[in-house]
């Protein structure tokens, strides 16, 4: 780390190295923060978490229980040893609150005045933070597993949501409306995710072991049906055979530069996919245990170089190199199956929760001898 510092000194390196080198000894770093303490108010698992980007401040919780948190993430106490306290609750007791397990809680992406749940309750909500009262409510006909908005839209305001029906439904905020339906999956979609490079590009991946990418601009609709052989049919011959993975297919996250996709299933094998070509980089993971039937929420690193991906693994996280598919390490902490994590880019930090109903906070530590260690690790990880 010295080295770095002394070239940035004498004007070898650019300021952007130097902070995506010690992004990534950050990152390699992370361990349990045995000073800090998150409410438990979670009677069952936590099924979602989503931290806003406006200040980084405060993150949202979705639970089997039906229960949604907002926490807030800063230490007022002063003390190294704190509690990130709820600061709001819809509990059981709100009229408003979802009946049934909530699957997805995400932020407004421009206004921390607003966010979004959706629930086996067969409904989405869309929140007002102040009131803690729903704004808007979407009732649809089946169970719903996923939704999101888009981190970038300027254009529109839509919402995609993947329920049991195999149709993807774009719903719009603006009108309060259902506005498109998305056909081509035949079995549940069970993830969906915007782009975060170009705000009318759609994935959703389903139970039918299909990962399809969609211009939500276009009437046809569907640019892309990934093919894990990497197939060289014709796209007619291929809409109908290809298939992402040999299993369903419950998670989706693309790249903080929407470069490329990851995804998950329940063959226990993840891949990472050309988002613009929906070529198979054939990077291998290995064995990525994974048996849950609904939606896996998994996350990449952000400033760092190279990217690392974090994916539940059992009641672990494990930490994967992006693009080298190298098991960097494990982290260890919860009691049962872990359901979810998110990374917080400000601070190269990482949330987690899972069946145990804990949220545990990853992060940086360097101590004594382990910095010359991380050190050499983070140039041998430069130079590859």
């Amino acid at each position: 780390m010295l080295g770095y510092l002394a070239a940035r000194r004498a004007g070898l390196d650019d300021p952007l190295r130097l902070r995506r080198v010690e992004a990534t000894r950050r990152v390699l770093s992370l361990q349990l923060n045995a000073d800090r303490d998150m409410d438990r108010i979670h009677a069952n698992g936590v099924n979602t978490v989503d931290i806003e980007v406006i200040e980084g401040k405060y993150m949202l919780s979705g639970g089997a229980d039906g229960v949604i948190v907002i926490y807030d993430l800063e230490n007022f106490s002063g003390k190294p040893q704190y509690t990130c306290k709820a600061v709001s609750t819809i509990g059981r007791s709100s009229k408003y609150a979802h009946k049934f397990s909530v699957e997805t809680v995400q932020w407004y992406p421009y206004d921390t005045g607003m966010f979004v749940s959706s629930s086996f309750d067969k409904t989405m909500k869309v929140w007002d933070t102040e009131t803690l009262k729903p704004a808007e409510v979407f009732e649809f006909e089946d169970t719903v597993y996923s939704h999101h908005l888009s981190p970038i839209a300027r254009k529109h305001s839509l919402i995609a949501v993947g329920t049991k029906d195999p149709k993807v439904q774009l719903c719009d905020l603006n009108s309060g409306s259902k506005i498109q339906v998305l056909q081509g999956h035949r079995a549940e979609v069970l993830s969906v995710r915007w782009s975060p490079r170009y705000e009318h590009i759609l994935a959703t991946a389903s139970a039918d072991s299909k990962v399809r990418v969609w211009d939500v601009r276009r009437a046809s609709g569907c640019l892309l049906t990934l093919d894990q052989h990497n197939s060289d049919k014709s796209k007619a011959a291929s809409e109908a055979v290809n298939t992402a993975h040999n299993g369903r297919v419950n998670g989706l996250c693309f790249t903080s530069d929407g470069l490329y996709l990851i995804t998950s299933g329940t063959d226990d094998r993840m891949r990472l996919w050309n988002s613009a070509t929906g070529e198979n980089t054939l990077v291998n993971y290995g064995k990525v245990s994974n048996e849950s039937r609904k939606r896996r929420q998994f996350t990449v690193s952000q400033g760092c170089s190279p990217e690392f991906v974090f994916v539940p693994c059992g009641s672990s996280v494990a930490v994967y190199g992006l693009h080298t598919g190298e098991l960097v390490t494990m982290l260890r902490g919860h009691y049962n199956n872990v359901d979810c994590c998110e990374f917080h880019p400000d601070h190269q930090e990482l949330y987690s929760a899972g069946k145990d109903g804990n949220i545990l906070a990853w992060v940086p530590v360097l101590r004594g001898p382990d910095v010359e260690e991380e050190s050499d690790q983070v140039t041998r990880l430069f130079k590859l």
